[in-house]
C-alpha cells in the first residue's frame, strides 16, 4: 500500500542519533565482565610456570572515532575505529617452589568494531532493529606485570595479551548485540503506531513496510490515517505515491500527503463530529446579533406570522467529509454545509423552517508545534442556497450577512480552537524539534504532498 505519511532521517540526522547511541555503547562496554584466565607456560632455562589472572576489572573504555552510514537495500553500518581501553586485575604465579601475586595494567588500543544493523518492521507495524553482523579487531594489547619477578612475568606475556584478544574480541561483539536488543530495539519500540487525539479520533503510523536504507538518508512508509475509535471503517479513498524532494540539508522530514489530512475529515465525519448547533446562548455578547425569528422575519417574512417572537436553532453538518486539495501555495478546501434552522417552539420541541447549502472557500495555514501539526482556518466568501423550506420561499442572498456573522464569529473560532491543539507526529520518546519549516510541494503523479521539514532535535 501506499503511504500517507512518510519519515526521511538524513545524514545529519542519523549522525546527531548515533552520537547518542555511542555514548551508550561506551557505557555497555566500560561494564565489560571478563572470565579469569589461567594456564601453564613453559620457559627456557626456568621450566614450567603456571599463572593465574583473577578479578580483571575494565577501568574505561573509550570510542573516540565512529560512523554511521546508511547501506542501500541493507540497513545500516557503524564503524568505529582506534578505540581503547584499560584494565588492571590480579595475578598469581607458581614455578618450582616459588610464589608470587600482585596486580597488573593492561591497556588495549587500536580497537577496530564494525557493526551491520538490520532494519524491519513487526506484524503491528512498529520497526524493529537487530545485529546482523559484527566484527572486533584488535591490533594491540599491553600487559604489564609488576612485582620482583617481573623480568619473569614479562616472558610469558604474548601469550596472557593473545588470549585477552580473543576474550575481548569475543566479549566486544556480544555486548554490542545485547545493547542494540535492550537500548536501541527498546527505544526505537517507543515510536507510536497509534496515537489517540481526542475522544473520537486517533491516528494510525504504522509502518507499511520495513524502513529502507538509501544512499543519503533512511526513509519509511507510514500508514498516516486518521480513524474513528467508535467505529473504523475503511476508507473509500486511496493514497497516491508520494516522493520527497531532493534536498537533504535538513536532519528530519516528515512528509503528509493529502490522504492524510482527507482521512481525518472522514474519520471526525463518521464520529459525527462535523455537526454543529447553533443558539442565542452561545452567540457571543459582544455580537450585536439574536437568533430568532423577529430578527429573521426581516428577511424571511413569513416567520413573523408563523413563528412570532420564538428563539431558533442552527443545525450545521456537512453531509460528506470535506476533501482538501494541497498545492504549491497550501491547502485549501470547499466544503458544502447543509444549514437546517428551527424555530423552538414553547413546548421546546423544534418546528423546521428551511434548509440552506451553504459553500465556501476555506484555506488552511499548516505549522509544527512542539512535536504536533497545528493549523489555522481562513474563510472566503458564502454562496447560499434555498434546500428546502417549510416557510416559503425567500431570498437567500439577504441572509448572507447573517452566514457571515455566525461562521466568522461563532463556527471559525471553534474549529481554529481544535486546530490549534493540533495533531501529533511520529516521535520517540524525549525527542523534541525545533527550527521547524513548512513548505508545500506537489508531486508528479498529480497528489500533493505537504512537507515538513522539522531541523534539528534539542538532545535528549
Amino acid at each position: 500500500a501506499n503511504p500517507g505519511f512518510v519519515v526521511r532521517i538524513t545524514q545529519s540526522g542519523l549522525d546527531y542519533a548515533h552520537q547518542q547511541g555511542i555514548a551508550i555503547l561506551e557505557k555497555e562496554l566500560a561494564q565489560l565482565t571478563l572470565p579469569d584466565i589461567s594456564g601453564d607456560f613453559r620457559v627456557m632455562r626456568v621450566g614450567k610456570v603456571h599463572y593465574e589472572l583473577s578479578r580483571l576489572r575494565l577501568r574505561s573504555f573509550h570510542l573516540p572515532y565512529s560512523r554511521i552510514s546508511p547501506v542501500p537495500n541493507v540497513g545500516l553500518q557503524v564503524s568505529i575505529s582506534n578505540a581503547f581501553a584499560e584494565l588492571d586485575g590480579n595475578w598469581r604465579v607458581k614455578f618450582f617452589f616459588i610464589r608470587d601475586r600482585g596486580s597488573f595494567d593492561l591497556k588495549v588500543e587500536n580497537v577496530y568494531i564494525k557493526i551491520s544493523l538490520r532494519l524491519g518492521s513487526d506484524t503491528t507495524g512498529k520497526p524493529t532493529i537487530s545485529t546482523s553482523d559484527c566484527s572486533t579487531r584488535i591490533s594491540k594489547v599491553r600487559v604489564l606485570f609488576s612485582g620482583k619477578f617481573a623480568w619473569l612475568y614479562n616472558l610469558f606475556h604474548s601469550a596472557v595479551e593473545s588470549r585477552f584478544r580473543k576474550i575481548l574480541e569475543s566479549k566486544v561483539c556480544d555486548t554490542v548485540a545485547e545493547s542494540v536488543h535492550n537500548e536501541l530495539q527498546t527505544y526505537i519500540r517507543t515510536l507510536p503506531v497509534t496515537a489517540r487525539i481526542d475522544a473520537m479520533a486517533g491516528i494510525d503510523y504504522s509502518l507499511v513496510a520495513p524502513p529502507t536504507a538509501t544512499a543519503q538518508s533512511l526513509d519509511a512508509d507510514l500508514k498516516g490515517e486518521f480513524y474513528s475509535l467508535a467505529h473504523r471503517s475503511t476508507v473509500p479513498f486511496s493514497p497516491l505515491p508520494l516522493s520527497f524532494p531532493s534536498d537533504h540539508d535538513r536532519m528530519v522530514y516528515f512528509g503528509a500527503s493529502s490522504y492524510f489530512f482527507n482521512t481525518a475529515g472522514f474519520a471526525y465525519h463518521t464520529a459525527g463530529a462535523l455537526v454543529f448547533e447553533i443558539t442565542d446562548a452561545v452567540i457571543p455578547k459582544d455580537v450585536d446579533f439574536h437568533l430568532n425569528t423577529s430578527v429573521f422575519s426581516a428577511f424571511v417574512p413569513q416567520l413573523e406570522e408563523m413563528y412570532p417572537n420564538m428563539p431558533m436553532k442552527l443545525r450545521l453538518s456537512t453531509l460528506t467529509a470535506p476533501f482538501l486539495n494541497i498545492g504549491p501555495e497550501g491547502i485549501s478546501l470547499k466544503p458544502v454545509v447543509d444549514v437546517q434552522a428551527y424555530a423552538i417552539l414553547p413546548s421546546s420541541s423544534l418546528a423546521p423552517l428551511f434548509v440552506l447549502s451553504l459553500v465556501r472557500n476555506v484555506s488552511a495555514v499548516i505549522d509544527v508545534r512542539s512535536g504536533h501539526i497545528v493549523g489555522k482556518l481562513d474563510v472566503g466568501r458564502i454562496k447560499l442556497s434555498l434546500k428546502d423550506s417549510a416557510v416559503g420561499t425567500f431570498p437567500v442572498r439577504t441572509l448572507q450577512s447573517i452566514m457571515n456573522i455566525l461562521s466568522s464569529s461563532i463556527l471559525l473560532p471553534r474549529l481554529n480552537a481544535r486546530l490549534d491543539e493540533g495533531f501529533p507526529l511520529p516521535l520517540p520518546d524525549r525527542i523534541r524539534l525545533s527550527n521547524t519549516l513548512v513548505r508545500f510541494h506537489q508531486v508528479s503523479e498529480g497528489e500533493h504532498l505537504a512537507l515538513g521539514h522539522p531541523a534539528t532535535p534539542k538532545p535528549l
